[in-house]
């Protein structure tokens, strides 16, 4: 396996995206995030970056880890995007999550419309403000207030290809302009404005704002669709809640 102390020289500024080549093409798609909640960058990472993070990754049991920013090439990548993607993550903002997807024939699922309304905090704070606490694979989770929610990013990096018959994430633009929305006012305005998929290649990222409504389908195919899904916030919280991992 990889050592996670080679991968600060597989992830080389040469491979990442490069602003000062492309300011123009970063201006625009910061406008589109800006407005849809939601942007594609194409060729953050070259295949071999992926398949050396998918090594380092390792297999999994299930469809899903949460947990994988604790290790520390995990935290290493979450810096080195930060830092190359200031349009869309401010300078502030730590990461506080990275869970690795794979969606397979074997391992398969289909999301409805929704939003992410749920993030990792070190213990149960009670307040009337807060609510649907949960806990996962040893984490607590919390609904926070919405201009929380609202100044969350979440950047899903694809490990592998993720075409039409892969299971793409499907986002409903500028729908995170709106809040919270309950579900019967997901389905209508999936219906009235239409989504997007959101297919990518392997080293592309998709930047989304938690709060646009989005969607999978099952894949449809034989191929293996791997995705790193970081999520960035605010490095402090209100109302006593604190990250349970800030890096």
């Amino acid at each position: 396996m990889l050592h996670y102390s080679r991968m600060w020289s597989v992830l080389s500024l040469q491979g990442l995206y490069c602003l000062t080549d492309h300011l123009l093409l970063a201006a625009i798609q910061a406008a589109q995030f800006n407005a849809d909640g939601f942007a594609c960058i194409k060729n953050v990472l070259t295949p071999a970056q992926c398949d050396g993070l998918a090594e380092l990754a390792g297999p999994l049991s299930g469809a899903g880890e949460r947990s994988l920013l604790k290790a520390p090439w995990c935290a290493d990548v979450a810096r080195l995007l930060r830092e190359h993607l200031p349009d869309f993550i401010p300078a502030d903002h730590v990461a506080v999550q990275c869970t690795l997807f794979e969606k397979t024939a074997q391992k398969n699922w289909l999301v409805a419309v929704h939003q992410d309304l749920s993030i990792p905090v070190a213990r149960r704070i009670d307040h009337p403000w807060l609510g649907g606490w949960s806990e996962k694979e040893g984490t607590i989770f919390v609904q926070p207030p919405s201009r929380v929610l609202a100044q969350m990013v979440a950047v899903r990096l694809h490990l592998d290809d993720c075409l039409e018959a892969d299971g793409p994430l499907r986002l409903v633009p500028g729908t995170h302009q709106r809040g919270r929305i309950d579900q019967a006012t997901a389905v209508e305005l999936r219906r009235s404005l239409g989504e997007t998929v959101c297919v990518a290649h392997a080293g592309d990222v998709l930047i989304m704002r938690p709060l646009a409504l989005h969607s999978s389908s099952r894949n449809t195919g034989t191929s293996r669709r791997r995705v790193l899904h970081f999520v960035y916030g605010p490095p402090t919280l209100p109302l006593g809640l604190t990250w349970h991992e800030a890096v």
